[in-house]
């Protein structure tokens, strides 16, 4: 806990959280970003229609799903499908407004990376893989991605493309969606530890707003490129007393996510 009252992880999850205002279907993933979407639905959300890979659409959990198989994302939903009829009728129909994903690895243009670390071949470290992360990426409508921001996550080239962001750049990026038949028009933000970054006309991150207690020295040294950063740079308006209660006493109260 910082003399600010509240964690990074803490800041990190509520402005992820409020992003989702003014949408309306989600796709969630596992981990972050199911914690930041289930605080939006009870904050600045209320109507927001979840997502599940499972094949859950508009769930409403009762608490916070530790995985997309546990059995309370099934509360109150529209309705549970196979995996298959999910994606197929409903992600790539294009009725999916946002994907909200995590990363290991992210570059400037919003490509993840959940694959491996090192040589495919002979990796550093294997991780989970896409599961439907990359086609969330290309058919949902919009890509928000959360995840805490250090020097070997926030890269100049991934070791390996899992999930699609702007390519190479904007002009590349909107080339390829259009032969490919892609719905989404790739990633929008991405929320870290340290302050929300968007998307500029190139498709390149830009900085533009800073967490409270964190620094510009901060965000140039866990990143390996040399960020562009908002001429209208501001600071994120610090999490109210009840988005704290929401998360510290209803969503993750053992801290799993917020230490």
């Amino acid at each position: 806990m910082s003399d600010l009252g509240f964690t990074r992880s803490e800041m990190m999850i509520v402005a992820a959280a409020r992003e989702l205002a003014g949408q309306h279907v989600c796709f969630v993933g596992v981990g972050l970003p199911n914690i930041a979407v289930n605080l939006a639905q009870r904050t600045v959300a209320p109507g927001l229609e979840m997502v599940y890979e499972a094949g859950v659409f508009g769930a409403r959990p009762a608490r916070l799903p530790l995985s997309i198989g546990d059995p309370t994302i099934v509360t109150g939903a529209t309705a549970v499908v196979s995996m298959w009829e999910l994606f197929g009728y409903y992600l790539q129909r294009g009725l999916i407004d946002v994907g909200f994903l995590g990363a290991a690895q992210i570059d400037r243009f919003g490509n993840i990376n959940t694959t491996v670390i090192g040589d495919y071949d002979a990796p550093k470290t294997r991780l989970p893989g896409s599961g439907g992360a990359c086609e969330i990426a290309i058919n949902a409508r919009e890509v928000f991605v959360i995840m805490r921001q250090s020097a070997r996550s926030f890269v100049r080239e991934i070791d390996f493309r899992t999930s699609p962001g702007n390519l190479g750049g904007a002009e590349q990026s909107e080339a390829i969606r259009k032969a490919g038949g892609w719905n989404g028009r790739g990633p929008t933000v991405v929320v870290t530890d340290l302050g929300i970054w968007h998307f500029d006309e190139t498709g390149e991150m830009r900085l533009d707003f800073l967490h409270p207690g964190a620094t510009l020295d901060e965000v140039r040294a866990t990143i390996a490129w040399e960020p562009k950063i908002s001429a209208g740079l501001e600071t994120t308006p610090p999490p109210t007393a009840e988005e704290l209660r929401l998360v510290r006493e209803e969503l993750d109260p053992e801290g799993i996510y917020t230490k």
